[in-house]
């Protein structure tokens, strides 16, 4: 590859390749790129949303929380315990005394011993074709470029919220001391995995849902089981419209809302926002080099992971559906082997994408839902087993959990598992390994030894349930 050149206009370095975004992003330049010459450019934190403030320490947080949560469950084991108490700050130091240091021994690896790699650390936006201002005050060319810029929290339109003060995700973990009250703002995976945190630390939780679900994108039955869960632990309130808040003069928050039956007002210590995330494209004036975006603010990839530009790519959370860090990690590996193996595409493989909610109960899913199926026309059958009607389950006394899978009546083909219960994250593994490598319900069910008795056995049993043809 060519070294460092002058551009077109003076004081314009040109690089072979520029990357914007230390996350997986950071993780395409090894030693296989020695002779190029790259530009990284990062505008918060090296290591991303997944190191800094999403799935490392929020599972962290999330296991903490578990071992917090055990006293309560141990009454109806006959083993009785109690929760002297949580030394919030010992967690929290705990947790990002090992986080922090990583990202910076990230930054000062790739700044100071990675000769062909210059670090910019500022905001970037594009000026023109392939042209990108840095936000330090230097503009920069490249040959190639690489967006992986992120999201970030999204913040609603709430009348004062700006002005009461407010957490999200990125800010919610590194609290000074723990609230004895807190409303959470949000129905999905974020919302869900700090109710959990939090209120089995002892904090009295509040859920504030537009939607009449939480966790409403996955499987209906799955997402009416743990709203009916969750209410027996949060204040868990559906169907609710925030519409203005406000900082009384004895410091707690007063979330105004519009409900069925009228309106209403939640009082708390803190706020927390979780109402989704957003693309960070916005930030970066894609327009100016012409990179098309969804009507979302997802940058526009092909399979290749490839934009409308020649020579851009796009991966993450700025680009993806699946706002998932294996997601955005299988992406770098695709754009790293066809920047190396331009004669030579790979193309991502979405098809059998899992995901998982770390609270309490987990749940794990894959696939299709039903309500997909059938959406889809697509001819089904489905099998649920419930974690009561297995050894293990008994041993847990568990009487929510169940699993349920869904294949095609004719080939035995899986096309989707959903999970809620204890391990749900683990236990859905063989279901992901079977779709990817197109083994059929009775072969996986009837082709192996399954360990007895365990967890993975209600996978079993609604293997062998599936009404197939």
């Amino acid at each position: 590859m060519s070294a460092s050149r002058r551009g077109l206009q003076h004081d314009v370095r040109h690089f072979d390749l520029v990357i914007i975004g230390t996350g997986s992003g950071n993780s395409i330049a090894d030693e296989r790129f020695a002779d190029w010459d790259i530009a990284i450019v990062e505008k918060g934190v090296f290591g991303g949303t997944c190191l800094n403030v999403g799935c490392i320490p929020t599972k962290m947080f999330v296991h903490t929380a578990d071992v917090a949560a055990a006293p309560r469950a141990g009454g109806r084991l006959g083993v009785d315990l109690s929760l002297d108490g949580v030394r919030w700050t010992d967690v929290r130091d705990r947790i990002f005394g090992r986080i922090d240091p990583i990202s910076e021994g990230g930054r000062r690896w790739r700044a100071e011993e990675n000769a062909n790699v210059t670090v910019y650390e500022g905001t970037a936006r594009f000026v023109g074709p392939k042209t990108l201002d840095t936000g330090t005050g230097e503009v920069i060319t490249a040959d190639r470029f690489v967006i992986a810029a992120g999201s970030r929290p999204v913040v609603p339109d709430v009348a004062d919220l700006a002005s009461v003060g407010y957490h999200t995700s990125d800010t919610v973990m590194r609290l000074d001391e723990l609230p004895r009250r807190l409303t959470i703002l949000g129905s999905g995976f974020v919302a869900a995995e700090f109710a959990h945190v939090f209120s089995s630390f002892g904090v009295e939780v509040t859920v504030v849902a537009r939607s009449d679900l939480l966790l409403r994108h996955e499987d209906a039955e799955i997402a009416a089981r743990f709203t009916s869960v969750a209410a027996e632990k949060w204040d868990v309130r559906l169907s609710r419209k925030a519409v203005r808040a406000e900082r009384a003069s004895d410091g707690s928050v007063r979330l105004h809302l519009e409900g069925p039956d009228g309106a209403e007002v939640v009082v708390s210590d803190e706020l927390l926002v979780a109402v989704g995330r957003r693309p960070n494209s916005d930030l970066l004036d894609l327009a100016a080099t012409g990179v098309e975006l969804h009507p979302d603010g997802r940058i526009v990839v092909d399979e290749y992971q490839r934009t409308s530009v020649e020579g851009i790519f796009a991966l993450g959370d700025i680009s993806s559906e699946y706002q998932l860090k294996h997601v955005a990690n299988h992406e770098a590996r695709v754009v790293q082997h066809n920047l190396l193996n331009p004669t030579d595409l790979k193309a991502s493989d979405h098809r059998f994408v899992p995901a998982a909610v770390f609270s309490s109960p987990q749940i794990a899913s894959v696939g299709l839902t039903e309500e997909q199926a059938g959406a889809r026309g697509i001819r089904y059958v489905s099998a649920s087993q419930a974690y009561a009607s297995i050894a293990y389950g008994w041993a847990m006394e568990d009487t929510t959990g169940f699993a349920k899978v869904l294949a095609d009546p004719a080939t035995g083909q899986i096309l989707g598992a959903h999970i809620i219960g204890p391990q749900a994250s683990s236990v859905i593994q063989p279901i992901i390994q079977a779709m990817s490598f197109g083994l059929d319900a009775r072969t996986m069910a009837r082709g192996q030894y399954w360990i007895h008795p365990a967890m993975p056995e209600v996978i079993e049993n609604a293997l062998l349930n599936l009404p197939l043809d």
